[in-house]
């Protein structure tokens, strides 16, 4: 994609204008309902918290040059804590990887305003808002994407990013057409360590750090670590 384009011109890097706006949407119905009532009657071991409740923006460096897309929030983990990635077990695994990789300042995040600082990477999900069983719809994607567009509009610097499932993997595609960019025709494959140049960004996939997969061996620490590197070497070529 060339810098020429306007969604590469934007006249201020404003990420809190469109945290705030992120953080209003109410588009989605089903979606709204959901993160609700998860707050409204969340587990035993979360009844004394308060949840955050809301869409999710992004979180991280505004000058990183590598970005991490998942596919949404948690209902008891970033729906919770407010922040991606935040609050489960798979926040566990990747931010302790971002830790080991040095973007991170500290191995673990606990919620907002805990002290983690990013360097050179943020982290996002194509879909704001915690969706039943962790399945959104074609429709609630889409309505999101535009978001996860402003977002990589936003990350000027950003030449690498690592799509966290297939889910994301699609997602990141999307986004960036819809910038004007252009992706491999057909479509490439999600898989782990799988790597394409799309628009101004080379896209990696790496398996999800879901229990489902950190608990089975399909990705392990190693797994995850060689992605990050990979990320980082690209990102500084």
């Amino acid at each position: 994609m060339s810098d020429s384009l306007p969604s590469r011109r934007l006249p201020n890097r404003d990420f809190k204008a469109l945290a705030a706006e992120i953080h209003a949407c109410r588009r989605c119905p089903r979606l709204v309902e959901w993160r609700e009532e998860r707050a409204a009657d969340p587990p035993a071991r979360f009844r004394n918290e308060e949840f955050w409740a809301k869409p999710l923006d992004g979180f991280g460096d505004p000058d990183a040059r590598v970005a991490l897309i998942g596919l949404a929030p948690a209902a008891n983990g970033a729906n919770r804590t407010g922040r991606m990635f935040t609050g489960d077990r798979s926040g566990e695994w990747l931010y302790a990887a971002l830790h080991r990789a040095g973007f991170a300042n500290q191995p673990t995040s606990e919620r907002r305003g805990d002290g983690l600082r990013m360097r050179d990477a943020y982290v996002t999900a194509v879909v704001r808002c915690a969706p039943p069983a962790n399945r959104p719809s074609p429709a609630e994607r889409d309505s999101c994407l535009p978001y996860l567009e402003r977002e990589l509009a936003l990350l000027e610097r950003c030449q690498t990013i690592v799509a966290l499932g297939a889910f994301a993997w699609d997602g990141a595609l999307r986004a960036i057409r819809g910038l004007g960019g252009e992706t491999p025709r057909p479509k490439p494959r999600f898989g782990h360590g799988a790597e394409v140049s799309a628009g101004s960004w080379t896209l990696l996939g790496c398996y999800h750090p879901s229990q489902q997969n950190t608990f089975t061996g399909r990705l392990t620490e190693p797994m995850l670590d060689a992605i990050l590197a990979r990320a980082r070497a690209l990102a500084e070529s």
